[in-house]
């Protein structure tokens, strides 16, 4: 089967379209690579242009009648730089999805998987949320991806589409074959900055924030294996319609499900179980928390286990060995 996947040359984009592959079909890819990697989509079904752009997405579903659904992860992703660029972000995730929204239903192609993020969700006591627990979005990054969710239940409710809504949490870890892998410069997720410290390209790994009202202090999260949020993906597409009638098949075809390993994990921690892996120290220093950062959660993963009928199958540990060994690599594969 064929499936459409939006920024299928990001980090994440590109391991569903290894993952799909695996389980034996075929991803056409359509990014720009505004943040993108081309050398992501060699051997695959490529398309380079923007969502927004009407004429190429038609075209891209004529050339390919057959994809069963869309998986859309093209989006910024930096907090900070939403802070200091919101203009951009809103641009970008809002403005362009809700016409890549449009044109997918006029078209005839309502099957949407859409990917958000566990950022939405308010501080909760304990920090474990469920898909209902209370949302505030503080960055203008998490704002975008709840005005995107807010859209596309509108036009499930009002087009007849369906659309789910995958809340991640933590992305961690390389594809396991070591085809894709974090591909940013200078990464701004957790474990890219200890994996650049640990290897020299970067002096020190600054722990944003040591006085959160957590176990240590420093922020908690579900930090979850690339590879096992790109196998989700998978049992959401190629099984849609099943997804919807183990919900109950809802009145508005929207659902939304968390995805994350259920467990809690403070930076510390992480820091100490990438140590261990890494086999020795790293420079670290602490400092404040960056401009939109919170102080985190974690999820129950209940609802992906019952709907989608997985769950995250990795441990950190191999999370943080699979990002070593992309670090290691990296540079061979993507020419800055």
């Amino acid at each position: 089967m064929k499936y459409l996947i939006t920024g299928g040359a990001g980090y994440i984009g590109s391991t569903i379209c290894s993952a799909l592959e695996d389980a034996g079909h075929t991803p056409i890819i359509l990014d720009s690579l505004v943040t993108g990697r081309e050398e992501f989509t060699r051997g695959r079904i490529f398309y380079k242009g923007d969502i927004a752009d009407e004429k190429l997405v038609t075209q891209l579903l004529r050339d390919h009648p057959d994809i069963q659904a869309t998986v859309h992860c093209a989006a910024l992703i930096v907090v900070p730089d939403s802070v200091s660029s919101p203009y951009e972000y809103y641009q970008d995730n809002v403005a362009k999805s809700i016409e890549f929204f449009h044109t997918l239903y006029k078209l005839g192609y309502g099957r949407v998987v859409f990917s958000s993020s566990a950022a939405l969700y308010d501080v909760v006591p304990g920090f474990m949320v469920t898909e209902e627990a209370p949302l505030n979005a503080n960055s203008p990054y998490s704002r975008t991806k709840l005005m995107m969710e807010m859209v596309l239940k509108d036009y499930c409710t009002a087009y007849g589409m369906k659309g789910i809504a995958l809340r991640y949490f933590n992305p961690i870890g390389a594809d396991p074959k070591l085809r894709s892998g974090i591909h940013v410069q200078h990464p701004t997720h957790v474990l890219g900055k200890l994996v650049d410290t640990a290897q020299g390209r970067q002096p020190e790994f600054q722990i944003t924030g040591t006085h959160y009202p957590t176990r240590d202090g420093t922020g908690i999260r579900d930090y979850i294996h690339v590879w096992d949020l790109a196998r989700a993906h998978v049992n959401a597409v190629t099984d849609f319609d099943k997804v919807f009638e183990r919900a109950g098949n809802p009145r508005d075809n929207y659902l939304v499900i968390n995805l994350g390993t259920g467990r809690g994990v403070t930076v510390r921690e992480l820091v100490t179980a990438f140590e261990k892996v890494y086999g020795q120290t790293i420079n670290k220093r602490e400092t404040g928390p960056r401009p939109g950062d919170v102080a985190g959660s974690y999820t129950n993963a209940d609802k992906a286990y019952r709907l989608l009928h997985w769950k995250a199958e990795l441990s950190i540990e191999q999370g943080i060995a699979d990002a070593l060994k992309w670090g290691k690599i990296r540079e061979n594969i993507l020419k800055y």
